[in-house]
């Protein structure tokens, strides 16, 4: 699987977490998911778990210390996938 794939099935996974004063157009691969995309910690958890049934992967507990952006999503992924 691609990465601009990884992306594109992301990106709506994220965007159903995102506070309404943030728009959609705001998740690029760089976006700091806790601070630019203002996701906390509850709903981090959440888009976690709906990227495991996804791309039906598990993220261990370094992966999840690890994730920061949107890119770091994408590389656990890409690892997890290929």
């Amino acid at each position: 699987m691609t990465t601009e794939k990884i992306f594109a099935t992301l990106k709506p996974i994220i965007a159903i977490y995102l506070p309404e004063d943030v728009p959609v157009s705001a998740i690029v691969e760089s976006s700091d998911l806790t601070g630019e995309l203002n996701i906390n910690s509850a709903h981090l958890v959440d888009v976690v778990l709906d990227v495991e049934d996804a791309f039906d992967i598990e993220f261990a507990n370094q992966d999840m210390e690890a994730l920061r952006t949107v890119q770091d999503a994408i590389d656990i992924i890409y690892k997890k996938t290929t």
